[in-house]
């Protein structure tokens, strides 16, 4: 049996189906992250193949880069998906999960960008910019 896992928007206009392994949730404090969601992105990823969205309509993507855009709900304004360009899998932000969700916490991703108004202080690994299994800007491989 294949293990599924739902989510959506606050409002819920925007309702998806994951199927299947995610990764682990990956914390990113990227300056980009942190204007977008107020703190930093806490997020799993999944095959574009293995992700069903219903309500893609109220979906604005935004270009937040040139080598990836974002996605929030239009009507309500929640923050739900990240895609780098090119790429067949899809970041999916963690908190759109429906509980339980049974997602794990593995890393922190550009903290030397985080704010200035917390720590991080949960032991879990950190890397300057992005770590190898988790590419950026169209790299894969260490970015420290």
């Amino acid at each position: 049996m294949t293990e599924e896992r739902t989510g959506g928007c606050l409002c819920g206009a925007v309702r998806f189906r994951a199927q299947g392994r995610l990764r682990e949730v990956v914390y990113c404090h990227c300056s980009q992250c942190r204007r977008q969601s107020g703190l930093y992105y806490a997020a799993t990823d999944l095959e574009d193949s293995r992700l069903e969205i219903d309500g893609g309509e109220h979906l604005t993507w935004y270009a937040a880069s040139d080598f990836a855009r974002r996605a929030f709900c239009s009507r309500c304004g929640s923050a739900m998906f990240w895609k780098r360009l090119g790429a067949d899998v899809t970041s999916i932000l963690a908190g759109s999960f429906d509980q339980p969700s049974g997602l794990v916490a593995k890393s922190h991703i550009f903290v030397a960008d985080k704010g200035d108004f917390y720590e991080i202080q949960d032991g879990l690994p950190q890397f300057e910019r992005s770590s190898w299994d988790v590419p950026v800007a169209g790299e894969a491989g260490p970015h420290e």
